[in-house]
């Protein structure tokens, strides 16, 4: 960690520009899961633009929450016990403007490890400025943002795009670091809320099942890089032996499992676990105004023997094959034709959980300064074997995995692996 010293100069909340709906909104089944309240964490870093940033993100801010006055709210308590809503009340966004005393060459464009500490990088207000529980906070942002997954997490973040709408979510980060270079952060919640005027998640009568116990797992923290020409040979190479195509994340994702069963060296018959969300606005026709979470977990399980003898292009098979089972198990869930929480997870050093970045739209926004060269998490969690698919910040041009997902031990044997054919 560098001596570098990170100053907020102004911090308070940030309200619509004109009255808005006093009003609670219901939550969508899947955005009032237990374990989609806490804050997400992401780093939005512009090159250029910082001495004009804090003025433009606090007034396109104000303008924007006006159209989607919920995130000025909080979440509490709805009409059942039990049952988080979002409640309209116009408190704001937190927001504060920060500056530092180095650039950003200084502290290597925020690679890891941090040179700065991240909570020098995302808001951390205490009672006296925020009233509000974290956990009950929709939406912070520092010019040096965490944004609520229950609210606009999953496919659906970037959903609602046009106009003064572009300014919400992407204004989700203003961290300015010295006067030349400015990195924008934020904290979102991972819940959405239910855009009433349009169609909805499904909210069957499924109880959620009991949180899962997370292990104790020291995992290295990895950064793989792949080139748009690379994944378009894997990509041709699967159209020659299935006759279909298949995605950039398909061909990645396999090679990740495979790569990763092997390092870990497991007994053949041990049961490997694959586990991502996939959209389902597709399956439920929604409106584009519906900007709550549309997702469903996407699971595969096979012994280790089965993902190691096939090849890269037959694991691709696998997660094609789950892809087309999870619109059945879907319906299966929205219909109540099953009394299992789909959503219920197990966290072990055998399973691996995927979350793709790259279709979120933060990397194409462009406020007057240019596009980001980076926008992603802030950090990984150090307890789940997961992996973030990001688009390769600039100037490389691909595909970047932020790997946090196997200990010492095996980080060697996976790297090896993951790099053993890149150009």
């Amino acid at each position: 960690m560098g001596s570098f010293k990170v100053t907020r100069i102004s911090e308070g909340p940030v309200k619509p520009a004109s009255a808005t709906p006093d009003e609670t909104l219901p939550l969508a089944w899947v955005d009032r899961y237990p374990t989609h309240r806490g804050l997400v964490e992401s780093m939005h870093i512009f090159r250029s633009g910082a001495d004009a940033a804090p003025a433009v993100i606090r007034d396109a801010l104000t303008k924007a929450l006006v159209y989607f006055y919920p995130l000025a709210g909080r979440i509490a308590e709805g009409e059942q016990p039990g049952a988080p809503a979002i409640r309209c009340t116009a408190d704001g966004v937190y927001f504060a403007e920060a500056a530092a005393d180095c650039s950003l060459e200084d502290v290597r464009y925020l690679e890891r490890p941090l040179m700065l500490p991240k909570e020098d990088l995302v808001p951390y207000p205490g009672e006296d400025r925020w009233g509000v529980e974290p956990h009950n906070t929709i939406m912070m942002m520092q010019a040096g943002a965490k944004l609520s997954h229950g609210l606009g997490g999953g496919g659906g973040r970037l959903a609602p795009l046009d106009g003064a709408d572009e300014f919400v979510w992407n204004e989700c980060a203003a961290g300015d670091v010295h006067r030349a270079a400015q990195i924008w952060t934020c904290r979102v919640p991972a819940c959405g809320f239910q855009a009433t005027k349009s169609g909805q998640f499904p909210n069957p009568k499924i109880k959620p099942g009991p949180l899962p116990e997370l292990p104790v797992l020291a995992l290295d923290y990895i950064v793989l890089d792949f080139p748009t020409s690379y994944i378009d040979d894997l990509k041709k190479q699967y159209k020659a032996h299935s006759g279909k195509f298949c995605s950039g994340f398909d061909v990645l994702t396999a090679k990740l499992w495979q790569c990763r069963t092997r390092a870990l060296n497991l007994e053949p018959e041990a049961e490997v676990k694959l586990c991502f969300f996939a959209s389902v606005r597709h399956l439920l026709k929604l409106d584009r105004g519906y900007y709550g979470n549309s997702i469903f977990p996407v699971k595969m399980s096979a012994p280790s023997a089965k993902v190691l003898g096939s090849s890269i292009m037959e694991v691709v098979d696998m997660i094609r094959q789950a892809k087309d089972r999870m619109a059945v198990e879907f319906f299966q869930f929205a219909k109540e034709e099953t009394d299992k929480d789909p959503f219920q997870m197990t966290f072990n050093y055998e399973s691996i959980y995927v979350s793709d970045w790259s279709k979120l739209g933060f990397s194409e926004v462009d406020y007057g300064f240019g596009p980001p060269v980076f926008a992603g998490p802030l950090v990984n969690n150090d307890f789940i074997a997961s992996v973030v698919i990001l688009k390769a910040p600039l100037p490389l041009d691909g595909t970047r995995m932020l790997a946090s997902c196997v200990t010492k031990e095996h980080s060697e044997g996976f790297v090896r692996g993951m790099k053993e054919d890149l150009p």
